[in-house]
């Protein structure tokens, strides 16, 4: 039986969420990983019982190991161009 993660694992794992998102180059999917990791841990935010805490925590540490690949793929395949929203007038 695996112990529940501690706040500050918790909290270095959001971090580690935050700071692989804005490894992305396109703005759309950059806000859309921060945007879903900020309602993922939200989501879990209210689990008390240690299986469920834990298998959560598990989870979430293999899709950030998930998010760092597709974070590496898409900087080999960037957009020359920044995105409209992107662009400062």
């Amino acid at each position: 039986m695996a112990a529940a993660p501690s706040r500050a694992e918790v909290l270095s794992l959001f971090r580690a969420f935050l700071r692989t998102s804005r490894k992305f180059s396109d703005y759309n999917i950059r806000e859309y990983t921060r945007r879903r990791a900020a309602d993922a841990f939200r989501e879990n935010r209210s689990l008390a019982d240690t299986p469920a805490a834990a298998t959560a925590f598990a989870d979430m540490k293999q899709q950030l190991e998930v998010w760092k690949r597709q974070a590496l793929v898409y900087s080999l395949y960037a957009p020359k161009t920044k995105s409209v929203v992107e662009i400062k007038v």
